[in-house]
Formats: C-alpha cells, structure tokens, sequence
C-alpha cells in the first residue's frame, strides 16, 4: 500500500491552483487559488498534493496549472 508513505515521499513537482470552484464537491476550504502545492503522486486525471489541511488529497487536475 504506497499510499500511506505519500506524505513522506519526495515531491514530484509543485503545481498552482488556478481555482476552486467545484461543481460537485466543496474544495474551497481545503485550496487556496494562486498557492503552490507538493505533488506527490499522479494519475490521469487526478493529482495527489498535500492540501491546506495538511493531508494528502485527490483533486482533479482541472483545478491547478
């Protein structure tokens, strides 16, 4: 399970919040637009950062540039 040491591992790259605007979910509280987060992970469509929680969170790559 390689997503527990998520938190651990070294950074990818860092990514910038273009937005949070959602149109299901409520990100609003966890992404600040125009902040950089660590990428720790990635898929095709989602991106895993640490988020403004202090967790590793799954966004949509939408959100970030």
């Amino acid at each position: 399970m390689k997503f527990i040491n998520w938190a651990e591992a070294p950074t990818l790259r860092k990514v910038v919040c273009r937005h949070a605007d959602a149109e299901k979910y409520v990100v609003t509280n966890v992404l600040t637009p125009g902040k950089d987060y660590e990428v720790k992970n990635e898929t095709d469509e989602f991106v895993f950062i640490i988020d403004n929680s202090g967790k590793v969170g799954g966004y949509y790559k939408r959100y970030f540039e």
